[in-house]
């Protein structure tokens, strides 16, 4: 669903997912951390408590002959706000809150030192960090496919630690940053396209929510 509101720059894009999750034996897979494993797409998150207790021996659940349930989970809720030219995209789940920035609106081409006009999306960006109280903010960069993957992983980590060190100039002191390089990994678009390409090349920045998000 796809809602553009009169705000000068914004379109909204929600995808809603909230439900339980009970499978048959052999389902039910462990909980990925991107801290914990690079390989892992950035943003992976644990999944919430499932709110009500469920009867495994309940004959409403008509469960085939020998299977089991899997432990039950609540899929995380995700709000996304784009831009109307993708420059910019917000993204809020139940847990955190993550701002996707495109490399055009942030750096000149193959460089990683900031534009005029980016230092004012970051410090935005830096009130709203502190109006959630966070004391952790993962910076990410990223990519597309063009050139080789090293240069990729340097300029990625680059840009990465620029938006970080524009970040610490507002945030509240005593947070802990992470900044990663991805390159072209973890893609969000067709690399076989210049408007796919586009969406590739940018920065992440995700924080946990604060009460004053709730």
């Amino acid at each position: 669903m796809t809602e553009t509101t009169k705000r000068p720059t914004l379109a909204a894009v929600t995808a809603v997912a909230a439900v339980l999750v009970f499978a048959g034996a052999g389902v039910g897979a462990g909980t990925a951390y991107a801290d914990d494993n690079p390989s892992v797409p950035p943003g992976t998150e644990p999944s919430a408590t499932a709110p009500v207790p469920i009867d495994s021996n309940s004959p409403g659940l008509k469960l085939p002959q020998g299977a089991t349930l899997a432990p039950p989970k609540v899929l995380d809720i995700a709000q996304v706000v784009e831009d109307l030219g993708g420059e910019e995209r917000r993204q809020d789940t139940n847990e955190s809150v993550m701002f996707a920035l495109q490399a055009e609106v942030l750096f000149g081409k193959d460089s990683a030192v900031l534009n005029a006009q980016a230092n004012a999306r970051i410090r935005a960006i830096a009130d709203e960090i502190n109006r959630q109280h966070a004391t952790k903010v993962r910076v990410f960069g990223f990519t597309d496919n063009l050139g080789s993957y090293e240069h990729g992983k340097t300029l990625s980590k680059q840009r990465a630690d620029a938006v970080q060190r524009e970040l610490a100039k507002t945030v509240d002191p005593g947070i802990t940053f992470d900044i990663r390089g991805y390159s072209e990994d973890y893609p969000i678009a067709d690399n076989a396209t210049e408007e796919g390409r586009r969406k590739n090349r940018r920065v992440e920045i995700t924080f946990p929510r604060g009460e004053s998000g709730q």
